[in-house]
């Protein structure tokens, strides 16, 4: 299917990044949140981040303006019915995800396919909630979208063979990589990378080593461009520890329990980057371990 217009639900840090990089390869997109404060701030994240671009020689200021033309924006879901394709990138909550999708599915073309940029939830469980799950896909863009060159494709058991050439031919026109997943908890790069992480969370709960300590010896021992703490911040807790959940729930092996202090973390409200503080304090000049 030749698609031309992309619905894009959700205008935070990946939803701006995934309007960004398909606005930049010609697709006119509709970007989607229950907000207009954070629809503006998503397209002025949009726009700076363009700008970044054009400042580096990456791509020319006509392809700035022409990408800035090709985003409209919409607090009214049912708008995104007229697209051929559908981003859904809200809050990683599976309850919030299925609501999303059973309003939008009333006002929908028969030929719309459905995605979701989950980083874990099971994509067979989401489609089979909808009314085409032949139709659905998970479409996983890595974080941040405009510079991170890999999509995980993730099939559910019912996804056709013409849905998934589609939602590839997509990532192909991006000039990004595509991974294809099977869909078990958390796919390829989440199976891996908040396992990771975790072990690092229990590394300082257990007194090993400190944040400090820790980071270091992952970016310059093992040649990290971050360390797991500081990239752990850089995500949000509140994710990292909603993946370690459906790991743990998904596969009932207790190696996917999630560390007690990454819990506490998220009780405190202290979720990294976007809130100021996490397992470093961002609220000087320069960041501060926490413990």
């Amino acid at each position: 299917m030749d698609i031309q217009k992309v619905g894009v639900i959700g205008a935070g840090q990946m939803g701006n990044g995934i309007a960004h990089v398909l606005a930049l390869a010609g697709y006119d997109i509709l970007l989607n949140d229950i907000s207009q404060d954070a629809l503006d701030k998503g397209k002025t994240l949009i726009a700076k981040n363009l700008e970044r671009q054009v400042s580096r020689d990456k791509i020319s200021a006509a392809d700035m303006d022409a990408a800035l033309d090709r985003i409209s924006t919409t607090l009214k879901l049912p708008d995104l019915g007229a697209t051929d394709l559908v981003i859904e990138a809200a809050t990683e909550r599976e309850t919030v995800k299925t609501a999303i999708f059973e309003d939008l599915q009333p006002h929908l073309q028969s030929h719309t396919i459905l995605t979701s940029n989950t980083s874990s939830i099971s994509i067979t469980r989401l489609a089979s909630r909808t009314d085409r799950p032949e139709k659905f896909m998970g479409f996983h863009f890595m974080n941040p979208v405009p510079v991170m060159q890999l999509v995980e494709l993730i099939r559910g058991i019912a996804t056709d063979e013409e849905t998934f050439k589609s939602c590839l031919a997509v990532v192909e026109k991006l000039g990004k990589t595509a991974a294809t997943a099977e869909d078990f908890p958390a796919f390829i790069v989440n199976r891996i990378l908040m396992p990771m992480i975790n072990e690092a969370i229990y590394t300082l709960y257990e007194g090993v080593g400190s944040v400090r300590s820790i980071d270091t010896s992952m970016k310059l021992g093992a040649n990290h461009p971050m360390g797991p703490l500081e990239l752990a911040d850089f995500i949000g807790l509140d994710t990292c520890l909603a993946i370690m959940n459906v790991l743990h729930d998904g596969l009932a092996d207790t190696k996917y329990r999630p560390c007690p202090l990454l819990t506490k973390y998220v009780e405190a409200g202290w979720l990294g980057r976007k809130t100021d503080r996490g397992f470093y304090d961002y609220r000087g000049d320069e960041p501060v371990p926490t413990r």
